[in-house]
């Protein structure tokens, strides 16, 4: 059982991602590669290394620190800060993760994505925000990455919040066996279930998975005694036409249990200088980010089969009940 995990960030004062103030834990591993990934420092389970070019002062220290040849020679700083710029610092391609690069930065422009936690040192991160909980009805989001692919640590970090009487959502996509979700789900309130698309070849093309798991799972979901909220990121030319919604409607609507919540989660392009800093060329990052009230008409084909449904996803439209009296 391992007692630390790669954690690339703790967000505090979240507000899209369940009820209330949340704290975001992120864990780093994902088994899918969905191709419009917001959090693309996620998907490895192994640590990073992110570039900021803006930070960047060209002063060679890095690569005079690197001994396998994985760092460009020092160029102008207005060339690799040009817009279109090609230049990047580290060469991906030889680069061992011996961190000494980044040892040898001093102006923050060479850092760590992915540094390993316990579940005491998180819990006690999220514990500072209780206050914020008990007002709003927050408390800690797991997401990632994939908490599923970690189970023995997410439960015992789930478990751990229960203890402290902290409010907890779990954020999956659902592409694991049944026996993990099941097992997580007894420390959970509220279960953040992603649904990309019911075509599993079209599923398959851009995430890298066919989806018959995920909607198996989310099936038997819906059988416990555990709030659902599922999530459908909507991406333009993937699943933004009417035709997909009105047939998701009625899916979820014909689900053997009952799912407490809808989010229809309008795309962005707003982590680009993320696929930046690793040094990733995003196609995505063409794409303009949606307008989240040209989502209001998909909206109220949900609305009409009886699905409470929001744009966008707030916590604070609906606040669960137990979480009110936390």
């Amino acid at each position: 059982m391992k007692a630390r995990e790669l954690i690339t960030d703790i967000q505090r004062f979240a507000v899209n991602d369940g009820p209330g103030f949340r704290t975001n834990v992120y864990l780093k591993g994902c088994p899918l590669r969905c191709a419009w990934c917001h959090n693309p420092e996620t998907i490895t389970s192994y640590p990073e290394i992110y570039w900021k070019r803006r930070l960047c002062v060209q002063c060679g220290a890095c690569l005079e620190a690197c001994g396998d040849d994985a760092v460009n020679p020092p160029v102008p700083p207005e060339v690799s800060q040009r817009e279109g710029s090609t230049y990047h610092k580290i060469v991906r391609g030889k680069c061992t993760l011996c961190m000494k690069c980044i040892d040898a930065c001093h102006y923050g422009a060479l850092e760590i994505v992915g540094r390993p936690m316990s579940v005491e040192k998180i819990l006690d991160v999220v514990e500072k925000d209780r206050p914020f909980y008990a007002n709003s009805g927050g408390g800690l989001t797991l997401s990632g990455g994939e908490p599923t692919m970690h189970m023995e640590f997410s439960d015992l970090l789930l478990a751990g919040a229960r203890e402290r009487l902290i409010h907890t959502c779990l954020d999956t996509n659902g592409f694991c066996s049944w026996e993990v979700l099941e097992r997580l789900i007894g420390n959970v309130d509220i279960v953040l279930y992603d649904v990309k698309h019911l075509d599993s070849l079209k599923h398959e093309q851009l995430t890298g998975a066919g989806n018959e798991l995920i909607l198996a799972n989310l099936a038997k979901l819906t059988r416990t005694e555990t709030e659902v909220w599922v999530r459908i990121p909507v991406v333009p030319g993937f699943n933004d036409d009417i035709e997909f919604h009105r047939e998701a409607s009625r899916f979820l609507s014909a689900l053997p249990g009952r799912i407490a919540r809808l989010d229809l989660l309008p795309y962005h392009n707003w982590c680009e200088d993320k696929y930046g800093w690793l040094g990733i060329d995003w196609e995505f990052g063409q794409i303009e980010a949606m307008e989240p009230s040209f989502l209001e008409i998909h909206a109220e084909l949900y609305r009409e089969k009886g699905i409470r449904t929001s744009v966008g996803g707030s916590g604070f439209e609906f606040v669960g009940t137990r979480a009110a009296e936390m």
